[in-house]
């Protein structure tokens, strides 16, 4: 690993004081959320697993802690002309809540692509939500002018010393809890989680290590702090790190106080949502889990090291989510798609069906192809949709079919497909 370190750093924006104070400040009305020993985990990686379960907050996401000791720091004519956020999720839910708790008036800009449950979510906790925008970075402008417009504290979801230092705090629980661990595997959007976790990791221990995780789409604080021009953009499952533009403030922290900043796969993404599901039974957004996709696909840098990582947020879509699980069923080869040259007679749907039902499988779904399809006329392609126990069952299926006299097409999300 790298230091990212500057050779001479200036003075940082926060203090480990700064989050001491801002524990004291929230606490009480931000959960304590717990932080666990994973066993399970620890056995599949090589290493001690440790889990901040920061998706348990009452909005489901730490961003509360950064997003209440801001307001808490607030003049009374400030809370008493209002604040104004920009965010698409966690950050807007977190805003909204506390300030509705302390009375204080809170319009959120959220873009006008903004799924609706997040809108509903926010507008629940009393905000006023203004849609405006194609993008962040228009929602934002927007946020700015509108604030300065009516007279609005603008309450940033990362660039601000107050929020850097209520995100801290999740790194005061961790290590009271655990102060001797190895490593620190946090997620990277804004910077602004990272950057106040750091300060109090080094402060508490100055031999942790403190690892950054960003989507490999989404390389803008690495770019950054390294120098490098990789491309940002595109659609992926951790849309709360999902940031093009970096925190001056955080990127100043992270030079001096991270160790290094590592890019993870939407596959492993998605394989780290679906194995917080059915190892922990928690469920996790996309950026809650990169800290574990960075293990996964980086475990030979942390095997024996005893690491700490938080699951940041849980709010994902349930759509988006069924998606997720369904697709990783079809990578371990549970759940797998084939298409079988039958006969178009009476019969051949029984036939196959005993086949597969002999063997153990279930099938899903059914439907038969006659028209876009090379078979001759006489015959037709069966399309079957079957759940397996594992990828060796699903060949001894195969098998069982081959051994009849069909030709099986296997179509597996992220295999290959190929003729058995």
């Amino acid at each position: 690993m790298t230091k990212l370190a500057t050779i001479n750093p200036p003075e940082l924006a926060v203090a480990y004081d700064d989050i001491l104070r801002a524990a004291d400040a929230i606490r009480g009305a931000v959960i304590p959320t717990r932080f666990e020993l994973s066993r399970t985990l620890s056995t599949l990686l090589n290493a001690e697993i440790w889990l901040k379960f920061e998706n348990l907050q009452f909005t489901a996401s730490y961003k509360e802690r950064g997003a209440l000791n801001k307001l808490l720091s607030l003049s009374p004519e400030q809370r008493q002309n209002g604040v104004i956020a920009m965010s698409a999720g966690n950050h807007a839910q977190g805003v909204a809540y506390h300030a509705h708790r302390l009375g204080i008036p809170a319009t959120i800009i959220m873009p006008a692509w903004t799924p609706t449950i997040k809108v509903e979510n926010t507008r629940s906790h009393g905000a006023n939500v203004i849609l405006e925008g194609q993008s962040l970075d228009e929602a934002y402008r927007f946020a700015v002018g509108y604030g300065a417009e009516h007279g609005l504290t603008f309450v940033h979801p990362y660039n601000d010393p107050a929020i850097i230092a209520g995100q801290g705090t999740v790194a005061v629980e961790m290590l009271g809890t655990a102060p001797d661990l190895d490593v620190l595997i946090v997620p990277v959007g804004g910077g602004g989680l990272i950057s106040g976790m750091a300060i109090a990791a080094k402060a508490i221990n100055p031999k942790i290590k403190v690892i950054g995780v960003e989507a490999q789409l989404y390389p803008s604080m690495l770019n950054a702090v390294k120098k490098t021009k990789l491309p940002v953009g595109g659609d992926t499952l951790a849309e709360g790190i999902a940031v093009t533009v970096p925190g001056s403030l955080t990127q100043q922290i992270i030079e001096e106080l991270v160790d290094d900043i590592l890019l993870v796969s939407e596959a492993d993404l998605e394989r780290a949502v679906s194995l917080l599901i059915t190892i922990e039974k928690t469920v996790v957004e996309g950026a809650g889990a990169a800290g574990l996709a960075a293990l996964i696909g980086a475990n030979r840098l942390y095997k024996g090291k005893k690491i700490g990582l938080v699951l940041c947020g849980g709010n994902i879509d349930t759509r988006l989510l069924a998606s997720v699980l369904t697709r990783e069923l079809a990578r371990d080869g549970r759940l797998s798609r084939l298409a079988i040259d039958i006969p178009d007679r009476p019969g051949q749907l029984a036939r196959v069906s005993g086949i597969i039902g002999q063997a153990g499988a279930n099938i899903v779904e059914v439907y038969h192809q006659r028209v876009f399809t090379d078979v001759p006329a006489k015959g037709t392609e069966l399309h079957l949709v079957i759940e397996t126990r594992d990828r060796k069952h699903l060949d001894q299926v195969v098998t069982e079919l081959k051994a009849n006299g069909y030709v099986v097409l296997v179509k597996s999300s992220g295999t290959g497909a190929g003729a058995h």
